[in-house]
């Protein structure tokens, strides 16, 4: 008996030493990543930082009407109009695939998360992005001699993003891409273009967005001109609702990246708007 009321006496000063003991201990602190720098997984035509999650289906609608310029004969560009439809699988929380199809091309892609931006550590978001393009545009009755490789487009983008408050993310995106054929003799078919996008979110579920791309060895004759793009992100339930002015009408990297036709200082821009909704 006298036994255990000693143990008993005992037990909460042990007890108590132990906890003081461990409180001594510096217990590590989970590193805290950076999410939300985009809402969408497109800023407009540039490809953002977001990646869809394990097991998510998305189904985005990408729509670029006709120039603005075609005046009233052409309806302000809605009887000439261009859409990609796209579906995007999540494989794994930090890998995705995609397949779309519009009247330029078919477009295969995959972006795969690389290092996430941490609070307090590392300073930026990096995702990788790839994709192959298949060209709908060039006809055999022109080509008399084209092949099935002559109409492929290989992109290849590091996507690097920052976001720098609750409402203000940028984005830089360093792109190499090669055109199996090209129309041009004097373009080579190695390309390099440097991308720079952005978001601010000035109220609770809208954002302004803007993205532009360089190409840093286009051909002095070229007649295509580096894409430029200025829209609004609306934030709905299911999905996240893009409204934009682009001077490009083609959707797809390779379309963007080396054939952008429409000029800004022209009034020759495409009203046009990405709808995604997610299963």
């Amino acid at each position: 008996m006298k036994k255990l009321l000693l143990l008993l006496f005992l037990f909460p000063l042990l007890t108590y030493s132990q906890d003081d003991l461990l409180a001594g201990i510096d217990t590590p602190v989970a590193k805290e990543k950076v999410t939300s720098a985009f809402k969408a997984l497109k800023i407009v035509n540039l490809e953002s930082t977001k990646l869809a999650a394990k097991g998510d289906l998305y189904f985005v609608v990408a729509h670029r009407f006709g120039s603005i310029q075609d005046g009233f004969e052409g309806f302000y560009g809605l009887d000439n109009a261009n859409t990609q439809i796209k579906f995007i699988y999540g494989l794994t929380n930090g890998l995705h695939i995609s397949a779309a199809r519009s009247q330029f091309a078919y477009d295969f892609a995959a972006k795969y998360a690389l290092f996430p931006q941490i609070k307090d550590g590392f300073p930026v978001c990096i995702v990788g992005f790839s994709s192959l393009s298949i060209n709908n545009t060039l006809k055999e009755s022109v080509y008399p001699e084209l092949k099935f490789e002559n109409r492929l487009t290989y992109v290849t983008q590091l996507l690097i993003s920052r976001k720098f408050s609750e409402k203000l993310s940028l984005e830089l995106v360093p792109t190499f891409f090669h055109e199996n054929f090209v129309e041009n003799e004097a373009q080579n078919n190695s390309q390099y273009a440097i991308g720079f996008g952005g978001r601010y979110k000035f109220a609770k579920r809208w954002s302004l967005n803007m993205d532009y791309a360089a190409h840093l060895n286009r051909a002095s004759n070229s007649i295509y001109n580096n894409p430029f793009s200025i829209g609004f992100d609306l934030e709905t339930g299911g999905h996240v609702f893009q409204m934009h002015f682009t001077n490009s009408q083609g959707i797809d990297e390779a379309g963007y990246l080396a054939r952008t036709t429409g000029d800004w200082s022209k009034g020759d821009v495409f009203f046009g708007f990405n709808l995604a909704r997610v299963f």
